[in-house]
């Protein structure tokens, strides 16, 4: 019988490789099987090398499961062991593990969402997997994409919806770009020039200057968003214009922005330089969406397999470790310093542990201000292309399910994540809530219909 959470992948797996669930495995071995038995990554390779010469000895599955019953898992398994002893086994499938490159460029700008990235190679994440990973900082996404274009970056840290829009070939050359994994959710707020404290009433901003980070950024997505529910549209009510976000604070200084939406720090460093208000954390709009990614392309991923594994697994321990409330103030310290974020730490403080300066006087407790979850959910990317599709910067025949499946690589974090230890969800979709309003993303075409400021 076919088993539909099987072929999703995002059925709980049992980590050995053989396909099935732990369950079924544990029926077969029995006690010899424990829940516990892959955990950590020592025991995880002993498990693995056991079933993988179990399987090659007694390939067929129903002579395997008789002989397991009859002289039972531990001896059959410690037989095993004095033919081929698991020393040596284990090298063996360690060595075969090894990245192919070592030495990775990853590009980054340096926001607040790309913490993950940047504290796996301060806490040394990168080395133990034997890898050696230049950050390179880069001011804005534009040369991002041409460096990955171009294959001078491995990977690179990169804003929603990018890789859909790369993929598709939207605004340059198609390249097949995957996101691997999620960095961040939650984390940014419109910000407003002080100028405007009389002003927050958004019917009141006919004719504002908003600065965003990209075209098809989330944050861009979320103000037109958040524009159009108050009844501007956003193409011609006001004036879209896109900076790389270490210029935005300047520019709204200068009196080039009215308004901006980009990733912290930057809204809080408006504040701490007195230029800026927090009007709106973005996880008041959209609770928990993601806004930046881990993205490779399909060249790294093929060239390079366990190159790629050994960085996803540096990158969610890194972003575990982040999004503990425990952690936070170690990690500003660790990334405020010039080699990776170059910002106050006071700054940073306020971001990642919530309790920050509104800017109107206020010091606001939100504790979720910021998080670091890393599965990509299949049904963001369906709700960004339907925003997409919304302003008519995607075509209109676009597969929403089919290109949220083939970027978000959903299935293959979740067994991931589960090998090295950490929970996974067991679907790639769920239901959001964008103010207050239910996404469903099995009707997305439905969903863009229903709006009555669209150009689509």
């Amino acid at each position: 019988m076919n088993d539909p959470d099987r072929a999703s992948g995002l059925r709980p797996s049992c980590a050995c490789g053989c396909g099935g669930a732990i369950d079924e495995h544990r029926e077969t071995l029995g006690a010899g099987m424990r829940r516990g038995a892959y955990a950590g990554v020592e025991n995880y390779v002993d498990r693995v090398v056991e079933t993988t010469l179990l399987n090659a000895i007694a390939p067929d599955p129903t002579f395997r499961r008789a002989f397991l019953k009859a002289v039972g898992a531990s001896t059959a398994l410690a037989a095993i062991s004095q033919l081929l002893p698991l020393t040596a086994a284990r090298a063996i499938a360690q060595e075969a593990a090894k990245p192919e490159k070592t030495k990775l460029n990853v590009g980054y700008v340096p926001i607040t969402c790309t913490v993950p990235l940047l504290l796996a190679h301060a806490m040394g994440e990168y080395g133990k997997e034997g890898l050696e990973v230049n950050l390179a900082r880069t001011p804005g996404w534009a040369i991002v994409r041409d460096k990955l274009l171009s294959a001078e970056f491995d990977a690179s840290h990169l804003v929603l919806a990018m890789p859909m829009t790369m993929t598709m070939g939207v605004g340059g050359p198609a390249l097949n770009t995957y996101v691997s994994s999620v960095q961040n959710v939650n984390g940014n707020a419109i910000t407003l020039a002080v100028k405007h404290k009389d002003r927050r009433d958004p019917k009141d901003w006919k004719g504002f200057k908003f600065g965003i980070p990209h075209q098809h950024s989330m944050h861009a997505m979320l103000l037109r968003y958040y524009l159009a529910e108050n009844g501007l549209d956003p193409d011609r009510d006001v004036e879209l214009r896109v900076f790389p976000p270490p210029d935005s604070v300047a520019n709204m200084a200068a009196g080039n922005l009215d308004g901006m939406l980009f990733a912290e720090p930057w809204g809080q460093r408006a504040v701490f330089e007195g230029v800026g208000f927090l009007h709106m954390l973005t996880r008041d709009i959209f609770p928990n969406h993601p806004c930046c990614v881990v993205s490779v392309t399909d060249r790294f991923i093929r060239e390079s397999p366990n190159s790629y594994g050994a960085m996803f697994r540096a990158v969610v321990r890194a972003t575990e470790f982040a999004d503990k409330a425990e952690n936070r103030k170690q990690v500003a310290e660790l990334l405020a310093p010039a080699a990776y974020l170059n910002q106050p730490r006071t700054v940073l403080e306020q971001v990642l542990m919530g309790r920050y300066a509104d800017g109107l006087g206020k010091v606001v407790n939100e504790p979720d201000r910021i998080g670091f979850k890393p599965f990509p959910y299949e049904s963001t990317a369906v709700w960004l292309l339907t925003q997409l599709r919304r302003w008519n910067m995607v075509p209109a025949d676009i597969d929403y399910q089919a290109m949220a499946r083939q970027v978000f690589l959903a299935t293959d974090a979740a067994k991931r994540m589960r090998e090295i230890g950490f929970e996974a969800p067991s679907s790639g979709s769920v239901t959001h809530v964008i103010m207050g309003k239910a996404f469903d993303p099995s009707t997305p075409q439905a969903y863009v219909d229903s709006f009555a400021i669209k150009r689509a």
